[in-house]
C-alpha cells in the first residue's frame, strides 16, 4: 500500500514473532515487569521508550505476554499515561516546532506544505480518538492551544 503523503510504497519496521508463551530465557515474573513500568513511568519515559528500554535493557521482548496487559494498560491503573495519546502529543510537538520555525523562516514554502499535511494527520486522529471517547467532543485542534498542550507535558 502507497503512504499517504509520499508517492513511495514500501513495507513498514521490523515485525515481532507469532510467538504466544513466554520464552524460557526471560526470568522476569509479572509484579516485578510491572514495578518496572512503573518506575520507568515516573522517569518522565513514554510507553513506546518503556518498551524500547525493556528489550534493551532487560531483555523482556513483549511486555505483554508477562502480563497480559499493554503498557499502556499498566501505566493508566498506575494513573502516569498522559491526559492525550503519545501519538497524538508527538504531532503537535512536531506541528509547534513547524510552526515556530515558519515564524522565522517566512519564504519556507517546502515546510508550509508539510505543516498543512501534518495538521491534516492531527485532525484526523483527534477526529478517531473523538469518535473512540478518548477525547472531547467538542476538541478541535487550534495552533494556540496545541502549543499549551505541548508545553504542559
Amino acid at each position: 500500500m502507497a503512504r499517504m503523503h509520499a508517492r513511495k510504497r514500501g513495507k513498514s519496521g521490523s515485525k515481532r514473532p507469532p510467538v504466544k508463551t513466554v520464552p524460557r530465557w526471560v526470568s522476569y515474573k509479572k509484579a516485578e515487569v510491572e514495578k518496572i513500568v512503573v518506575n520507568l513511568a515516573k522517569e518522565g519515559y513514554s510507553s513506546a521508550e518503556i518498551g524500547l528500554v525493556l528489550r534493551d535493557r532487560y531483555g523482556i521482548p513483549s511486555v505483554k505476554l508477562i502480563t497480559g496487559k499493554k503498557i499502556k494498560k499498566i501505566m493508566m491503573e498506575a494513573g502516569l499515561y498522559p491526559k492525550y495519546p503519545e501519538d497524538l502529543l508527538d504531532l503537535l510537538k512536531k506541528a509547534v516546532d513547524l510552526r515556530s520555525h515558519l515564524a522565522i523562516h517566512k519564504k519556507d514554502y517546502t515546510s508550509k506544505r508539510n505543516l498543512e499535511l501534518l495538521e491534516s494527520k492531527v485532525r484526523r486522529l483527534a477526529k478517531y480518538y473523538i469518535r473512540k471517547g478518548v477525547l472531547p467532543e467538542d476538541w478541535k485542534y487550534d495552533p494556540e492551544q496545541a502549543k499549551v498542550i505541548v508545553q504542559q507535558k
